[in-house]
This record gives C-alpha cells, structure tokens and sequence, in this order.
C-alpha cells in the first residue's frame, strides 16, 4: 500500500478542490494519506515567487477558474469574504489537533469548508473561536511546539521540492497541484511510464536562460 504526504494551506482553492475530490479521483486504490497543513507563503519566499492571488491578472483568472472547477464538479465553493488572508490561525489550529501536528481528515474537511463554503470572512475572530470549540484542539493553537511544527512542515516540504499547494508526495516523487489527481492515480497503478527515465531526465534538460536555484 502506498503512503500519501498531502501538503496544503487552507488559503488555497486548488488545495480545497484537491481535498474534495481525493476519495473519488483514487476509488478503487489501497494507499494511506497524511495531511501537513504548511505556510504556503514560506514556500513562495523560499522560491522567490508571488502567490497567484498577488498578481491581479492572474487573481482574477484563479477565482474564475476555481469556480468553473466547483461548478463542473458538483462542489460548493464560495470566495471568502476577503482573499488572499492570513491563515496563520486556521493552520496553527489544525496542527494544535493532533501531538505530531497532523490533522485527521475530519480536522481538515471542517477547515477546508469554514474557507470555501459560505462565503464569510475565513480570518474572523469569532469564528475562528467557534471553530476551535468545536475541533476541541489537544493543545493550545498559540503554543510553541505548535508554531514549530508548522514550520517544520514547511522545512520538510522544501527539502522534498515541493514549491506549492496542494501537493502529493509518494516515494519521493511531488506531484502538484489539484489538476495532478489523474497522474498520481496512474502512478499509483504502477503505470510503467514511471518506472523509465522520463521522471528524472527533466533535471538534466538543458536550459537557454539561467535558471534561479534555492
């Protein structure tokens, strides 16, 4: 059986859509999943990069596109009431849930839809509170072990090449984004692509341009 890392951030619609359609887009398949919320905005500083809600062309192409997705899939999905915010509450809470700082599938669907479904504000004080009692963390959302466990999540992620969110760890291979379901399930099928050298010979394809390297 093959074990899933599935990194996310809450902020994230794509991470969302993933979330939801993991059961359906692996149906049939024996494999585990892990879920590591992480501070997608640490791995866009770690690349150098601006989040796709920070470019105001392509924020608008991101909302639009994520609400045909939900629409085409059956999925609610509502913009919050202000977006990009700051997740910074809704991640530590999910990693206050669990010693290891892994939150369940259960911790991550209440989440998940606390941000996308609705349409309220995702950062709201009472809110958060409300949610909080309801998740009845182990551990207080501000403790430092806390803190350091979602950094140490992003740390691990960086160090496995993972560069945004959602993405899906599996043998040491990243596979990212909500448009990647199709492929980790032939991955996981032992599609006999995987097993040549087309994975790895990408690293070594010459390039025109210097390429920036973190």
């Amino acid at each position: 059986m093959k074990h899933i890392t599935f990194y996310l951030d809450f902020i994230s619609p794509y991470a969302y859509l993933a979330f939801e359609e993991l059961p359906q887009a692996l149906m049939g398949l024996s494999y585990s999943v892990t879920y590591k919320p992480l501070l997608f905005a640490a791995l866009l500083k770690h690349h150098g990069q601006l989040g796709p809600a920070e470019i105001p062309a392509k924020r608008d192409w991101t909302y639009r596109q994520v609400l045909w997705r939900a629409h085409s899939q059956g999925l609610p999905l509502d913009l919050p009431a202000v977006h990009p915010f700051n997740p910074l509450g809704l991640l530590r809470l999910a990693v206050a849930t669990q010693a290891q700082g892994l939150p369940n599938r259960y911790v991550c669907e209440n989440l998940m839809r606390h941000v996308w479904v609705g349409g309220a504000d995702a950062a709201d004080a009472e809110r958060l509170q409300a949610l909080t009692k309801q998740l009845a963390p182990s551990r207080d959302p501000s403790d430092v072990s806390v803190k350091a466990q979602l950094k140490a999540h992003a740390d691990e992620a960086i160090a496995k090449n993972v560069f945004g969110v959602p993405s899906f760890e599996v043998d040491g291979k990243v596979f990212w984004g909500h448009d990647a379901l199709p492929m980790l399930r032939r991955y996981l099928e032992g599609d006999a692509w995987f097993a040549d050298t087309a994975w790895e010979r990408v690293q070594t394809h010459p390039a025109g341009i210097p390429l920036h390297r973190t």
